[in-house]
């Protein structure tokens, strides 16, 4: 089984920076993708950040130019550097693991973590 385990979240002033990591653990050959989602409280669950295993990354738009995204292929770690916080950032985020291949030629399942709180408040 692969687990994705969660760690970095807590509460921050605005203006604020938090750093949030996510570690793959169990038999795994290659992971395509991994990412950082975040749920607020009635919304729906989007896209923070994401990162290919050749480096390839894609942000959602309300963070761009605030967080960044990183990843150590073999460690099958990533990372979420958020900075310049703002209460609309406040949510649960879930880190997300896409296409993880457990041998070479088998097919690809997606993971996701337990989820970690992130607070913005002053």
């Amino acid at each position: 089984q692969v687990q994705l385990v969660e760690s970095g979240g807590g509460l921050v002033q605005p203006g604020g920076s938090l750093r949030l990591s996510c570690a793959a653990s169990g038999t795994i050959f290659d992971i395509y993708a991994m990412g950082w989602y975040r749920q607020g409280p009635g919304k729906p669950r989007e896209l923070v950040a994401r990162i290919t295993s050749g480096g390839f990354t894609d942000y959602g738009d309300s963070v761009k130019g605030r967080f960044t995204i990183s990843r150590d292929n073999l460690k099958n770690t990533v990372y979420l550097e958020m900075n310049s916080l703002k209460p609309e950032d406040t949510a649960v985020y879930y880190c997300n693991a896409e296409k993880v291949k457990r041998e070479i030629g088998s097919a690809g399942y997606d993971y996701w973590g337990q989820g970690t709180q992130v607070t913005i408040s002053s």
